[in-house]
């Protein structure tokens, strides 16, 4: 097949399986036996009906309507493919919901209508009112789109929002800030030139106008030329309001001088003549996709100062609408605003200009060391998964909802509602992107060693699409070939990722060379170290990695736990390394939950307690998280004498004896380790505030038994386990682990480790 077959295949499989579609529909409140369900519907049910009847604004305190919000459209614009129709374009609006749900926590329902008339499509979602807290309207094609948002937002109390309008205006807003200010220029005083008169172009050159550029200025083009006074093909009241009173005709005339180049129309529009006509430092939008009107390089070929961005998130400066519609609609969901007006928008722009100017290393996660982003001509808004966008975002635009009076419910403390908001990034498996950002700048090299395994086959495409790692494999390369052709997969050996085949490499007398120096003295005889460096493939990777040939090994997709270990430990122990524990990272709904040791030490020490411990709160760390450890135990609080309390107990005092720059408090019961009111109750002095996020127990038994029930029945998503104490160079995985987990440990893997105090 062909690569563009291969990524169809790809796609469709991700929207069949484990179910179809991107989403679900859950309950929130138990419903467990008669009782509950009598206050979920009848009779219960009528008490909240009644108080919404007597006081309408109490639905967001007893129903989900504050939370809510619609994606609405008739699918006759969406992305690149056209007018489609509204069930064609479902899979779209679920991804929206998806983003919606992942960024900002704002739950969504898809609403796709079969309404090609504006008017009558209008009346549909004014009617949707006393069912959502916000409408988003998406993918309407011009000038339908503008009818359908004047209607609405005249008729509704809700915030209407047309995301391709003004989504895309406010980050292009935010972009074009940044852009004068690394360019020396004002708004007041630029020449734009534009080309595509949709909605999203007419939406970014009225945003454009609002920051203060003058109207004659602005020089709008689209598929017929230039709009201009007297032109009545192809014309609206939109473009209308940018016609210039003039005899030029096409972009190529009036780009000369221009200082800014808009565009949002279709590839290879603007040519390298044409930005050589423009003015010095010019800026260049070029936000078609996937092709923009201009390639960055062919720009830069005439204009090496040129000032980019594009749609594209493998050049600089991607401009993508996520940057702003899930945090605008958060903060306007929570003070109850009843529009989305301009204050609100140009609050969002200040808010993701400011985030970018904010450190001159905005690092792509808090505690990974990644890509240096420095405010300036390739940074001039911030990246799409940036963790502060959220708490920077929302509370820029529900300050402005509320001092532009348009705010139902109010926020008395902004600074707490930041602080939760920041909190709530870290609530999803996004917390893994991060990670993903900092992994596309390391240029690590990851040798796998079950190489011919399918889900290691998968997960090294998908390391090449994801990161700058470079995979290497274990493997015999005839069976790794035929395996990529029947799995499907793009990569091939030689071309994508290297080999070490065990059978034949040129180096196989280097690695039973080292390897025997390594464990001469151990009772390794030559004869054996070859058998090893034949058949041992956890052993080569141990080796490469040793010898400074890999910079990290991942192992385990089959095969025992402490089989892998004991070979890891020979040959990287001779480097200073020990193993101190496995930490899993359990993912579930309600935030992140670590679990420590599952698998090194099956009955620990107490000084073995105590490492674990200490290197949790470090690799907690490294996902930007403040470790809250809790010491688990069948004893609490010294209730009971027995080992497992004993030593809890022992390992406490160890951790006492010396100054910790992390909480943690034992030994006690998983139940108080979660329950803050619980354990305040059972034990009022407890130095732990808040719910614990690591589980350190006394036996792997216990560990592993809950990080299995957590990932089985739990629904919680594992990223390990990882092995603490082993400078990030191994890591050895369990056979139950999947490709998207295998790409996770990559990522970790991939990365350098941030030392912590």
């Amino acid at each position: 097949m062909s690569d563009h077959q291969n990524q169809r295949q790809a796609a469709l499989h991700y929207h069949e399986y484990p179910k179809p579609g991107k989403l679900e529909i859950r309950a929130t409140k138990p419903m467990a036996n008669g009782r509950d369900l009598s206050r979920a519907y009848s009779p219960g049910v009528a008490e909240a009906c009644l108080e919404i009847q007597n006081t309408p604004a109490d639905a967001v305190r007893y129903t989900a309507r504050g939370n809510l919000v619609a994606v609405v459209t008739n699918g006759t614009a969406v992305l690149g493919l056209g007018n489609i129709g509204a069930l064609a374009s479902k899979p779209v609006m679920e991804g929206k919901a998806v983003l919606f749900k992942k960024f900002a926590s704002i739950d969504c329902f898809d609403i796709e209508l079969n309404e090609p008339d504006p008017e009558k499509l209008a009346e549909i979602v004014c009617a949707l009112e006393p069912t959502f807290g916000a409408i988003n309207l998406e993918d309407i094609k011009a000038p339908d789109c503008f009818i359908v948002e004047k209607i609405c937002r005249e008729r509704m109390n809700i915030p209407v929002f047309h995301d391709d309008q003004h989504g895309t205006a406010i980050v292009v807003g935010a972009a074009a800030k940044n852009a004068l200010h690394v360019a020396g220029k004002a708004f007041e005083d630029i020449k734009i030139v534009s080309t595509g008169g949709g909605a999203a172009g007419i939406a970014c050159l009225n945003m454009l106008l609002k920051l203060g550029v003058r109207r004659e200025n602005v020089w709008l083009c689209d598929i017929h030329g230039l709009v201009h006074e007297g032109r009545e093909l192809d014309m609206n009241p939109q473009k209308a309001a940018f016609a210039q009173q003039t005899d030029l005709r096409d972009l190529d005339q009036v780009i000369e001088g221009a200082d800014m180049f808009l565009g949002l129309s279709g590839p290879n529009v603007l040519t390298p003549e044409m930005v050589a006509k423009m003015a010095s430092r010019p800026i260049i939008f070029a936000l078609a996709n996937p092709t923009p009107e201009i390639l960055p390089d062919e720009a830069r070929k005439v204009a090496p100062d040129a000032i980019i961005a594009t749609g594209r998130s493998d050049y600089p400066n991607q401009v993508n609408n996520v940057l702003c519609f899930p945090f605008i609609f958060r903060g306007a969901l929570d003070v109850g605003a009843s529009e989305i007006n301009d204050a609100m928008q140009l609050a969002c722009i200040d808010g993701i200009a400011q985030l970018a100017r904010a450190t001159t290393s905005a690092e792509a996660a808090a505690a990974y060391r990644g890509e240096q982003l420095t405010f300036g001509a390739d940074y001039l808004i911030p990246k799409p998964f940036d963790p502060r966008l959220i708490g920077v975002v929302a509370p820029s635009v529900a300050r402005a909802a509320m001092d532009s009076g348009v705010a139902t419910r109010p926020i008395e403390d902004l600074e707490a509602y930041k602080s939760r908001l920041d909190g709530s990034v870290f609530k999803s498996a996004l917390l893994m992107r991060p990670v993903f950002e900092a992994a596309r700048t390391a240029s690590r090299r990851i040798v796998f060693a079950e190489g011919e395994d399918e889900r290691v086959l998968r997960a090294s495409q998908a390391v090449l699409e994801e990161t700058t790692e470079t995979p290497i494999l274990i493997g015999r390369p005839e069976v790794i070939e035929r395996r990529c052709e029947r799995y499907g997969l793009t990569i091939r050996p030689g071309r994508d990722f290297e080999i070490v085949n065990p059978e034949n490499d040129p180096r196989y007398r280097d690695y039973w060379g080292t390897y025997h120096t390594l464990m001469s003295r151990r009772g390794v005889t030559p004869d054996l170290a070859r058998a090893i460096m034949r058949t041992n493939t956890t052993a080569i990777g141990a080796v490469m990695v040793h010898r400074g040939e890999a910079d990290s090994l991942i192992c385990g997709t089959f095969g025992q736990f402490l089989w892998h270990m004991n070979y890891i430990q020979q040959v990287l122990g001779t480097d200073g390394l020990h193993s101190v524990g496995a930490l899993s990272l359990m993912i579930l709904e309600d935030g992140p939950l670590f679990i420590a040791d599952t698998h090194v030490h099956h009955e620990p020490t107490p000084e073995q307690i105590t490492e674990t411990v200490i290197g949790a709160a470090r690799h907690v760390r490294r996902f930007g998280l403040q470790p809250n450890i809790a010491l688990c135990s069948h004893s609490q609080f010294g209730n009971l004498d027995n080992d497992s309390g004993r030593r809890m107990r022992a390992a406490l005092d160890i951790l006492d004896s010396a100054p910790r720059k992390f909480c943690y408090e034992g030994e006690m019961h998983i139940d108080a380790a979660l329950d803050p009111e619980l354990r305040a109750r059972i034990f009022p002095e407890t130095r732990m505030e808040g719910a614990a996020n690591v589980l350190v127990f006394t036996n792997t038994d216990a560990a592993s038994g809950v990080r299995n029930i957590l990932k089985m029945k739990g629904g919680g998503l594992e990223v390990g386990p990882i092995l603490m104490g082993m400078g990030n160079r191994a890591h050895i995985v369990t056979p139950s682990i999947t490709t998207r987990g295998l790409l996770n440990m990559s990522a970790i893997a991939g990365t350098p480790v941030a030392h912590y105090g």
